[in-house]
């Protein structure tokens, strides 16, 4: 089994298992992602995927930067959803093989062209998992995180 297709597998037993937890009221808080320029991921994460700013964290040595889902910050601040969260580290690292941000999407090749044209790049085209119907992307973001997309399959 390739290591993308085993993340990807993993990621979905994770998505399911999610779904299960969140009957025994447990839902994901946050997922932090890192980068050596916070501020240009932060940009990166509002243009590709129309998140905005909600908070920011400056400490002596570094910047924390939370985003959300809305049309205007008030709305994203509002917005009771799981939050991206961008934390300062000393170097980008394209590493890690484990998808660390997972979007749920309604229009895979819309998602995959605002990706690219904000400075990211799939790392697999997408495909349809198995016999779910379920279509999975792999891209990196510009600081080399994992983000995985699913998009439900059309009924």
């Amino acid at each position: 089994m390739s290591g993308t297709f085993r993340a990807a597998a993993l990621s979905l037993c994770a998505t399911l298992f999610w779904g299960l937890a969140a009957q025994a009221d447990v839902t994901l808080n946050s997922a932090r992602v890192g980068a050596a320029d916070v501020a240009a991921l932060a940009k990166f994460y509002e243009t590709a995927f129309g998140m905005q700013e909600v908070q920011r964290i400056q400490m002596p040595a570094s910047l924390e930067v939370m985003l959300n889902f809305g049309a205007t910050v008030a709305a994203a601040k509002a917005n009771p959803a799981a939050q991206i969260v961008i934390l300062h580290r000393a170097a980008d690292d394209h590493a890690d093989p484990m998808a660390h941000l997972i979007f749920n999407v309604t229009d895979m090749d819309a998602m995959v062209a605002a990706i690219t044209a904000a400075g990211g790049t799939m790392e697999r085209k997408p495909f349809v998992f198995g016999t779910t119907g379920i279509t999975i992307g792999l891209a990196l973001d510009p600081a080399g995180n994992h983000i995985e997309m699913l998009q439900q399959p059309r009924h």
